[in-house]
């Protein structure tokens, strides 16, 4: 399981979520939703987020670790 790191990424960023939406083509509504892992970006769409938040693809998401019984 992922868990979205974008939306936390998002607030520490030097430009404005206009900016974003607009480099990567997309909506607010879509952006919204990959901040909070409804779904994901393509990967095309995630390296050009990664760019824009000067972070590695990698650090969009963290694994999370389902604990078992």
């Amino acid at each position: 399981m992922l868990r979205s790191r974008i939306g936390e990424l998002l607030r520490v960023c030097k430009y404005r979520r206009e900016y974003i939406i607009k480099e990567l083509g997309v909506s607010q509504n879509t952006l919204s939703n990959w901040s909070v892992g409804n779904t994901y970006p393509t990967m095309d769409k995630a390296f050009i987020l990664a760019d824009l938040l000067e972070v590695k693809v990698d650090d969009l998401y963290e694994r999370k670790v389902e604990e078992t019984n």
